[in-house]
């Protein structure tokens, strides 16, 4: 499950190479709780210092996103309101995404638009705010006005509130949505979002990983296993490399992308190489890294 030289899952990472945030992050349990005594072993077997793990957390908790209940290893990392946001946000993601690809549409014609005008003395619920918009695939038309082609008033009046900034707030829907003198909806898409950017990340993605589902497989039937100094660092080094892609993605309908586009096909190697190597994990009761990618798999036919 790791870059495809040598044996699938074996080039262990640096400090310096490795966003360590993206595997504490990794290692959260349902409720959102990151356990120290899951968190230290397997950034050890990543090859991450307990002094980078230690500043990821003091980190993640001056943002307001995590409370440390207990000491050291033994700690637990409980998530705030925030953090717990944060969270569901990368799950729906997920589970959309993996939705959109099994339906091949999602869109209902109608565009989504929020505008804010936030005061500057509010500048950083403004640029939490602003944030979140695009984390929920959005696009600016322009300044403190952003569209999706998604039903997200819902999430996106809800993190309002949370921010303290609804009064600031607003939100409407049109099938007549016109920037610039263009309505077309795949001119549009081209013009607000990255589109052929991602499509070269997903690309990229594919390219690498392509053949690591059928050498997988292969250890399997000769009844090989990964070692957790193997798996772990090979879970990690893909969830890296595929949420590059993955965080770039708005994950826009299918109706309104180039076909055949690459984010699917990158998608479906990511669900064979996790339900291969889980399977051919040599412990099958560690650690849950990544289960945000396990979830949304299950829901695959």
């Amino acid at each position: 499950m790791d870059e495809p030289e040598d044996r699938p899952g074996s080039a262990p990472a640096t400090d310096t190479a490795v966003p360590t945030r993206l595997m504490v992050l990794g290692l959260a349990h349902r409720d959102g709780s990151v356990h120290g005594s899951e968190l230290y072993p397997v950034a050890a077997a990543c090859g991450i210092s307990d002094e980078t793990v230690r500043s990821c957390m003091r980190r993640l908790i001056a943002d307001g996103l995590f409370l440390r209940d207990g000491e050291g290893r033994d700690a637990v990392f409980r998530p705030t309101d925030a953090g717990r946001a944060s969270l569901e946000v990368t799950h729906q993601r997920h589970l959309m995404a993996y939705a959109q690809d099994a339906a091949g549409r999602g869109w209902d014609r109608r565009w989504r638009l929020v505008a804010f005008a936030i005061p500057e003395s509010r500048r950083a619920a403004r640029d939490a705010f602003r944030d979140h918009l695009r984390t929920l695939g959005g696009a600016a038309v322009q300044p403190g006005l952003y569209v999706s082609p998604h039903r997200w008033h819902g999430e996106v009046v809800e993190e309002a509130a949370r921010l303290g900034i609804a009064e600031h707030v607003s939100t409407l829907s049109t099938e007549d949505l016109d920037v610039g003198g263009e309505t077309n909806p795949r001119v549009l898409v081209d013009r607000l979002w990255p589109l052929a950017e991602v499509a070269r990340s997903y690309e990229a993605f594919i390219a690498t990983y392509r053949d690591v589902p059928e050498r997988l497989e292969a250890m399997r039937q000769r009844h090989e296993r990964i070692s957790e100094q193997d798996f772990l660092p090979g879970a990690l080094h893909i969830a890296i490399r595929f949420s590059e892609c993955f965080d770039a993605d708005p994950l826009l309908p299918p109706e309104l992308l180039p076909r055949p586009w690459p984010g699917r096909e990158a998608r479906e190697v990511l669900a064979r190489c996790r339900r291969i190597g889980v399977l051919a994990r040599e412990d099958k009761a560690g650690p849950g890294l990544f289960r945000v990618f396990d979830d949304a798999i299950a829901h695959l036919p």
